[in-house]
Order: structure tokens, then sequence, then C-alpha cells
């Protein structure tokens, strides 16, 4: 039993790490953990079942461990009888239970919360340390100094840097490892017939993880998604040998084939491992020094490594200081004007569109798509049809497993639709049927015609592209990477622009808007 006048560690459901700043240093006998699963974490937006699932089963079990070594832990479970519902409303009745000399927390990795966790030290009479997550490898204070001065925000540039700093493929004279700082350029293999990834590593529920969904079953049984195929891991155990098999078994193949998309083929050789980091049951850094052992050994081709690497130490590092210095304006930003409602498929699945329809299967069913069927797929269709940007961030941080607001939001509203005008991304991604056709096996069975551009049956991808393009010349045509497109608009005659364009309104025509209780509680 911990001392009179404790110290109060509250523990949130991403910070689910032993050595997190906030435990370090402490003692056994003078620290109580608060762990709280709360109804406003659960339903600010209707999570996926399988989310909910992952991350109160994950908090249990990391509770269990806890208590296994020692520590003395404060679990309040969702169905608890005062359950206040909110962090804040949990921590005010620890402080009633314990009597803490001192809150010790770190901050959060939500805007939202750690506005709350900031009014603790009015709220609550005994000191409140907030300390920094020190499981990233850039501070705030690091990235806005980065920032700061530079016209463009350019992820390469910032990338680098965190290469220097953290030695990771690099040599002992400071050049990149294997000559190039980035290998993107061979990671864009579509499809071949002689793929065969290994099965992703799957959990078996355990009772503590059935409870849970027995739990998610019956007060989130209106929630998008299905718990039937849920065998994510929840433990750090778990998520070290999810972690094994990639290495062992795709790591080689994953850079080459990152952006290839194939019916019915939901984990093809990618890592399936951001779940497990972003609860933080797995150490990102280490898995980046793993992939590097990796190529060392000879096990895995430098462009696998370093496209994997870049993920994790770039494209995450960024977009968590991207998110920090840009919040609160960012989740408002809607620069294109995009007003349409998401349509209502995007909760069915209900679509002739081949690509769309396998893309929110695999959502569905595993609370997962890949980041090129997010980017590319579903992604570039809201971009090209003008949704808008609110329903576009309620439903990618809904639907997906591994989505919180700090890394969902600048890539939806940054990277997928523009809707920051372009501080995120140097242009929009935006792509006609040649791009899908080209990365994956989507076209060849689909009820529309990829090779037909306008008229009846033509793939919407064609027609809408331009669409788009025409729309938003204004804006657009000065920038640098896509204004020659026009040239290729100005080329065509008045005819055939009016078909691409009436063939695209007669398809956005057909669109039924989603009702907005799919995503948040009316």
């Amino acid at each position: 039993m911990p001392s009179e006048n404790p110290v109060l560690v509250p523990v949130l459901g991403d910070q689910l790490t032993r050595t997190l700043a906030s435990l370090r240093g402490q003692t056994k006998d003078n620290t109580v953990i608060l762990m709280m699963e709360v109804w406003d974490e659960a339903t600010y937006v209707k999570h996926h079942k399988q989310k909910i699932t992952l991350i109160f089963s994950a908090m249990r079990h990391f509770a269990a461990e806890l208590e296994d070594a020692g520590w003395s832990v404060d679990y309040v479970k969702l169905t608890d009888e005062d359950n206040a519902g909110s962090f804040t409303g949990e921590v005010a009745r620890a402080v009633e239970r314990h009597d803490p000399s001192m809150i010790r927390v770190v901050e959060a990795g939500e805007w939202r919360v750690q506005q709350a966790i900031e009014e603790w030290p009015d709220k609550f009479a005994c000191e409140v340390e907030i300390l920094p997550d020190d499981r990233f490898i850039a501070t705030h204070a690091e990235f806005r100094d980065w920032a700061e001065d530079r016209k463009h925000l350019t992820m390469e540039h910032f990338y680098r840097e965190m290469r220097r700093k953290t030695g990771l493929l690099m040599t002992d004279d400071g050049k990149p490892k294997g000559g190039d700082w980035n290998y993107d350029k061979d990671n864009r293999e579509p499809p071949k017939d002689e793929m065969d990834p290994p099965p992703v590593p799957k959990f078996e529920p355990d009772d503590i993880t059935r409870d849970v969904m027995k739990l998610v079953d019956d007060k989130f049984g209106d929630h998008f998604g299905s718990l039937e195929k849920f065998e994510w891991p929840v433990t750090s155990e778990e998520a070290a040998k999810a972690a094994d098999a990639f290495f062992a078994e795709r790591i080689e193949k994953f850079g080459p084939f990152q952006d290839a998309m194939v019916h019915g083929s939901d984990d093809m050789y990618h890592s399936m491992l951001s779940t497990s980091i972003n609860l933080g049951l797995l150490d990102p850094v280490e898995l980046c020094k793993r992939a590097e052992q990796a190529y060392e050994d000879g096990k895995a081709p430098i462009n696998s490594v370093e496209g994997f690497i870049r993920q994790i130490i770039g494209w995450r590092e960024y977009i968590r200081g991207f998110y920090w210095l840009h919040m609160p304006g960012l989740e408002s930003d809607n620069k294109l004007n995009a007003q349409r409602a998401l349509p209502e498929f995007f909760w069915t699945g209900e679509t002739d569109m081949r690509c769309l329809a396998d893309c929110i299967r695999s959502t569905h069913d595993n609370a997962h798509a890949h980041h090129i069927q997010r980017l590319m797929v579903l992604g570039n269709f809201c971009l090209l049809a003008g949704i808008n940007p609110r329903d576009v961030q309620d439903w990618y941080l809904a639907v997906y497993a591994d989505a919180y607001e700090w890394v969902e939001l600048p890539n939806v509203s940054g990277m997928i639709l523009y809707a920051d005008g372009g501080n995120l991304a140097t242009k929009p991604y935006a792509a006609s049927g040649n791009y899908i056709n080209k990365m994956s096996d989507y076209c060849k069975e689909c009820s529309y015609s990829v090779s037909k551009k306008t008229g009846d049956g033509a793939c919407p991808f064609n027609p809408l592209y331009w669409h788009f393009m025409d729309r938003h010349r204004d804006r657009l045509e000065s920038n640098h990477r896509i204004g020659r497109i026009y040239s290729n608009w100005d080329r065509m005659d008045d005819a055939k622009k009016s078909d691409y364009l009436e063939t695209a309104q007669k398809f956005l025509d057909t669109l039924t808007p989603a009702d907005s209780s799919w995503a948040r509680n009316e």
C-alpha cells in the first residue's frame, strides 16, 4: 500500500509504457497510478468497435502488469457506478480518495485533452507537474525552432534532421548510409503475380479482451465496425511478437510493395505495428534500430529499411510537430471551401466502385487500411468530390484503430484534403483512375471502366479529377508541381471539357449524404 499523501500518476490510454516519464523516479510505496475508461474519450466521435476494444483491453492488461509488478493501480472502468465520464472528473474523484501530495502526468497527445490537463493546477489544491512526452524524438520546442522562418515545412528536410539526431542509417562521418537520404523512388512497385506476403500474426482474445468485447457490444452497438476479426496485440509481449514477425518475414519486401493494393489482401507486407506504437506498447526508435540491423545483416534492402525508418522518425515525428504548431486552427481549415457531405457509402460500403468498396470493407472488418488506400483511394475521392473536411476528419478518426487526432488531423486536413492551403503538402494529391489502375488490381473487375473517361460507365475518378482541377484553377495553376497540367486541359476542345464536367456533376448528384449520427452522437 502506498503511503499517505502519495503522488497520483494518471496514465492515459495511449501512454501504456513502463518507462513513461511520469513513472520514472517514482517508488511503489509513494505512488498511486490512476487509469480511467471515460465516456468522453469513447464517444467524442463514434469510434470503431475494434478501436475501443483495443484501447480498453490494452489499458486493462497494462494495469494488471503494473499490479503484478507491485504498483498500486486505481483503475476506473467505464461501467463503474460513479464514473464521472471525463479525465478531469475522474482525477477529481481520485484526489478525494487519495489526498495526493502531487499529481504527476505526461502531456496529452491530443490538443483538447491537453487543454483540460492545463486547467488542473487551478482545479486541485495539490501541486500538478506536467511532463513532456519524451517517447518522441523531437520536442514541441525543437519543431517550432525548426519551423521558424521557413516558407515551406518540407518533411524531407525535417527527416534529415531526425536522422542526424538519432544517428539512424548514418555513417561515422555524418553521411547517409547507402549514399542517398531517401529511396522512395524504389518503393513504388505495382502488385505482381509472384507476391506472396506471409500472414500477419493474429492474437486470440483472452478473458480480459472478451470482457471488453462484451462491454463494447453492449454500450457501443451502434458504432461502426465488427468485432468478429478482432486479433490486435493488446500487450507489450504480443506487440513484440508482431514486431518479430515483421522483421523476420516481411520487411524485405515491405519497401518495393508498400504502395501496392490488392483486392482482399488487407495486410500485404506492412508491419501492422502502428496501433502498438501509438498505444505505447512498442518503442519506435528501437524498431528503427532493428530495421537498420536487418540492413546491416543483409536481411533487408536499403530501400525497405529506409522507407520504414522514414515513416517513423520522419513522417510520424513531423506530423506530431505540425499538429501542435497549427492547433487549434487546423481542425477548422477549409481553404478549398469543400462543402459536400460525406457520402453514406463510406459507412455502408455500398458502392459499385470496387476500389472504394474494398477499402471500406477492410476498414469495417479490421479497423485498418494501409496508407495508400487511405490517401489515394479513400482520400483522393474525398478531395476530388469536395467533401467537407470536418466530415472526413470525423470519419478517419472514428474508423481506424491507430487514429488519434494528433496523427489523423494533419494527415487528413493537410495531406489528403489540402484544406490548410498547402502548409503541409506541396500540392494536392489528386489523381484520376490511372493511378489506382497502375498500383492495384481493383480496376480489372470493376463495374466502371477505367479506360473510359466520360459518359455512362466511365470510372468516376476520371471526370472528377478534371472537375476538381477546373474548379480550383485560380488557386492551383501557379503551383509549380501541378500548374503545367492546365496546359493539357486548355488543349481540349470545349465539347470535351463539357463532357468531363457534366459526367462528373452527374455522378456527384447521385451521392447520398451520410447522416451525421454515423460519426457523432446527436
